[in-house]
């Protein structure tokens, strides 16, 4: 028998129409998280991505794996924003605050209850989306405190911690109502992170690090 030749070996891409109904199928899935919590049904996502339920079960056999690729997707579009606001020059602190700001729009505080005992946090695909966000804000961070903008007792993880609980709606409130209070709310942090600080923090500044361990 002939061996097979390297283009006979080649994994076929997928075609555009499934790439398409995967990203149906993941931004519907984050909407209706945000909406009505992890446990939505299949059926309902299927509806609202406008395929099959078969078509979402080939792509995502299970509740964990949708799940993760959702947590994936909002992790790397805001990696994405931040590439492109290292990219730019200008005000890092601004930046920065961009950042805050645009975390909240994509619903991380509403996404963060999903990541429960039995999510696989450890799953390759989630690390490296997690690894290159926080890299890349403690980038965005660095340069702000370069600038002298930025106190320096605060570090990735407060940072982080704070954006996931100023955005998570409140008992008995839909996610999609508390805009008006969010960006405020998230405006009066950032007011809080200006250098020079006016006040000590108790404690240590808490790394990523810091809150895996925890």
């Amino acid at each position: 028998m002939e061996t097979a030749t390297v283009a006979q070996r080649k994994v076929p891409r997928p075609r555009a129409d499934a790439l398409r109904n995967r990203e149906r199928i993941v931004a519907a899935a984050r909407d209706m998280f945000v909406e009505c919590g992890a446990e939505v049904p299949f059926d309902e996502i299927a509806r609202r991505a406008g395929v099959g339920n078969a078509t979402l079960y080939r792509n995502f056999p299970d509740r964990e794996a949708l799940q993760r690729e959702v947590v994936c997707s909002v992790l790397d579009r805001v990696s994405e924003q931040v590439e492109q606001m290292l990219a730019e020059t200008g005000d890092a602190f601004e930046a920065l605050s961009r950042f805050v700001h645009a975390s909240a729009e994509e619903r991380i505080g509403a996404l963060c209850p999903m990541i429960s005992e039995t999510f696989d946090d450890n799953h390759p695909d989630l690390v490296a989306s997690r690894e290159r966000v926080e890299g890349l804000v403690e980038v965005l961070m660095e340069r702000a405190r370069g600038t002298g903008r930025l106190r320096t007792d605060i570090a990735v993880g407060d940072l982080m911690v704070a954006i996931s609980q100023l955005t998570r709606p409140l008992p008995g409130t839909a996610c999609l109502n508390m805009d008006r209070f969010v960006h405020r709310h998230l405006q009066l942090f950032l007011d809080g992170l200006r250098a020079p600080a006016r006040s000590e923090l108790p404690g240590t500044a808490v790394t990523m690090e810091d809150l895996r361990r925890a």
